[in-house]
């Protein structure tokens, strides 16, 4: 159901995918339904599960966590998309905000799947809800940055 929620987003919303981040990849689900879309530059980051990542996919995944992204460890680069599915939502609400904003520094669009209402990131930290799709148990968060 992921992949069918990826796909309907992206047609949905246009997402720009010259340079995606899947931001907490696991296996490289997400990685490889961009891939089937043409989209070839995908940097992928999971301190946990990199090595699933790296066999499925064939690509390297960065070993960042949440909290050093929030500490600026993604500081210069630039996506116009950042994908994070079924992760963001176990972000601490205190290290929300701070993470919210650091990615606002590196991303135009960034689209939140999750099988809860939460999180729901707030424009002071970066973001806009633009708009938003269920398609069964999955939801698709569509966020714009919330400043030019």
């Amino acid at each position: 159901m992921i992949r069918t929620t990826l796909r309907a987003a992206i047609a949905r919303w246009d997402l720009p995918l010259d340079r995606v981040l899947d931001l907490a990849c696991g296996s490289g689900e997400i990685t490889l339904a961009l891939r089937e879309l043409g989209c070839a530059a995908i940097d992928g980051i999971d301190p946990y599960t990199h090595q699933a990542y790296a066999e499925r996919t064939g690509h390297a995944a960065e070993r960042i966590t949440f909290e050093q992204i929030a500490a600026g460890a993604l500081a210069g680069r630039s996506y116009g998309t950042i994908a994070c599915s079924f992760a963001m939502h176990l972000v601490a609400l205190s290290r929300l905000p701070a993470l919210a904003a650091q990615l606002s520094l590196i991303g135009t669009a960034l689209l939140v799947l999750t099988p809860h209402k939460r999180p729901r990131l707030r424009p002071e930290w970066g973001w806009e809800c633009a708009d938003e799709l269920l398609i069964e148990r999955v939801r698709a968060r569509y966020y714009q940055r919330s400043w030019t």
